[in-house]
């Protein structure tokens, strides 16, 4: 488990991270979202013991990081895949990390085979793949056979395989009963990896809910219909007060069940080709709730040709 307690990290006048407070929970996948320059990275790092927070505590297992005294065998992280020298191999790597948490060279040979990098591990991790540097940075992150996992983008730059495969593998992690946090920009991929969410924006925590709970706060009910006499049910909408606009041959009516608009359309003898209810994609939502919140707004193409950046 992770516990976080009023933690705040300041740089000169800036606050990175302000009083954020959240528990993460065995046996889910918890995603951690916010816009760039949000905080994300920097509460991961204070977690993992990298920044000493300004206030507030950051627990690992019931412990601050820098009192464990064998970090890996409890907390198992992936912040950087390139972390890593150059000229060492794979196998390499890892041994001098075993070693460095007094663990048997055994276990390199089981997280690279759980990797799937058995048949490259003697080859220089410098010129390895983004795909395989990741896989390399989830092996270093498991030698310990942690409780606790941090991802920070784990799937960034990745093809559509590695990203599937990624996903699989962090559910299946929680699926044994282990803490799972990740940080990901891929918010659909997100709404298929994460059972929970924490969002994040200027440093403050926005929400702390289940997935479905965050798009339906961010949602209004709507309606999507698609009829013949479309000009017919229009009319009938407007005359019920309802909010109506077009979408692509169809109407989208905000505020209503599905339920109340058949009935319209039943009492009016307006036939029905698609009555459907809407909801809004993660991305959707998030959009709506850190709006606020995203460090630099464009305004498009425009703005780039005239300097806008």
């Amino acid at each position: 488990m992770i516990e976080v307690t009023g933690l705040t990290k300041t740089f000169g006048s800036t606050t990175a991270v302000d009083d954020v407070t959240f528990t993460v929970r065995p046996g889910i996948v918890t995603g951690f979202l916010g816009p760039n320059g949000a905080g994300k990275s920097t509460t991961m790092r204070m977690i993992l013991g990298l920044d000493r927070p300004t206030a507030g505590t950051a627990l690992v297992a019931g412990k601050p990081y820098r009192e464990l005294r064998r970090p890996l065998r409890t907390v198992g992280a992936l912040l950087d895949a390139k972390w890593v020298h150059p000229n060492r191999s794979a196998r390499a790597h890892l041994r001098w990390m075993a070693a460095s948490n007094g663990l048997p060279a055994s276990r390199v040979e089981e997280v690279l085979r759980q990797v799937g990098l058995t048949e490259v591990a003697n080859k220089r991790a410098g010129g390895f793949s983004l795909g395989m540097s990741q896989r390399l940075g989830l092996a270093g992150a498991l030698l310990g056979d942690p409780q606790v996992l941090l991802f920070d983008e784990p799937v960034n730059g990745l093809d559509p395989e590695g990203i599937v495969w990624i996903r699989r593998f962090m559910q299946a992690l929680a699926a044994e009963g282990r803490t799972v946090l990740v940080s990901s920009h891929l918010l659909s991929e997100m709404a298929q990896t994460a059972d929970h969410l924490l969002v994040i924006g200027r440093g403050r925590l926005i929400a702390d809910t289940s997935v479905d709970a965050f798009v339906a706060q961010a949602s209004e009910a709507a309606v999507r219909v698609r009829s013949p006499q479309l000009d017919a049910l229009r009319a009938a909408l407007a005359e019920r007060g309802h909010t109506v606009r077009d979408d692509d041959g169809a109407l989208v009516v905000a505020g209503v069940t599905t339920a109340e608009v058949g009935e319209l359309a039943a009492a009016r003898s307006v036939v029905l080709h698609e009555l459907a209810g809407q909801h809004a994609s993660l991305e959707e939502a998030f959009m709506k709730m850190t709006g606020g919140d995203v460090q630099f707004h464009g305004t498009g193409a425009d703005s780039v040709m005239k300097g806008g950046l």
